[in-house]
């Protein structure tokens, strides 16, 4: 059975953008751990990953009530109010006391065993076109903080791969993933390891964290004959 998060009241007594995020995240990977109990069967594409996950799980009004995300809307595909970007998802929050510029934005990007060390493999991908559209501000970062979704569609080291997105980011990527820290392990979800965060300068040269989830998806993808 999945286990309901334990966060009433927690949207109107939010501290920090950086607590509410991680309980935006919590709530993500409880969609996921019901993903994976449901046996969803997906086909290799990103799109359709996200809006299995966004549209029968996120938007779904008896998953958001378990998973205590009902003051949160979930979109894809839209386009950001300040810039030329379109969003993986965006989550805004229904509180008439919030600006309406307080929202998150989550890219995903779909991981492989493939190249996992060079400059055109998936590893690459999630820095050059996932982590640089925070860095060069092609999506804002109006409450410094944003999220990135891997989708991890073959059996990997998730950890160990995470050290391979780190090295390229140091060796082959500087300009575009503008670290400061590296891509290190969180332990704020319980029963779930693979969750981490990251932070960089912008185009601005301001400060921002990337929360990164790793999903697991492999045996959900159907495999071709």
């Amino acid at each position: 059975m999945i286990e309901k998060l334990n966060a009433d009241g927690f949207i109107h007594n939010v501290k920090t953008y950086n607590e509410e995020f991680k309980h935006l995240l919590r709530g993500i990977v409880l969609c996921y751990k019901m993903m994976i109990k449901d046996n969803v069967e997906l086909i290799n594409d990103e799109g359709t990953i996200r809006n299995k996950l966004l549209i029968d799980y996120l938007n779904n009004d008896s998953v958001r009530d378990i998973t205590k995300l009902t003051e949160f809307t979930f979109n894809k595909e839209v386009s950001e109010d300040k810039t030329k970007g379109r969003t993986d998802i965006k989550i805004e929050i229904k509180n008439p006391f919030r600006t309406t510029a307080a929202y998150y934005i989550i890219e995903c990007k779909r991981l492989d065993n493939k190249n996992t060390k060079g400059i055109s493999g998936l590893n690459a991908e999630y820095i050059k076109n996932g982590i640089y559209r925070f860095v060069n501000d092609l999506y804002s970062t109006n409450c410094n903080i944003n999220g990135m979704i891997g989708f991890i569609i073959e059996d990997m080291d998730i950890h160990s791969n995470i050290k391979k997105i780190n090295i390229l980011s140091k060796d082959n990527f500087r300009e575009q993933s503008k670290m400061i820290n590296e891509i290190t392990q969180e332990y704020f979800i319980h029963n779930f390891d693979y969750h981490y965060s990251s932070t960089h300068y912008n185009s601005s040269n301001n400060r921002f964290t990337i929360f990164h989830l790793m999903l697991d998806m492999n045996k959900c993808i159907k495999k071709k004959e």
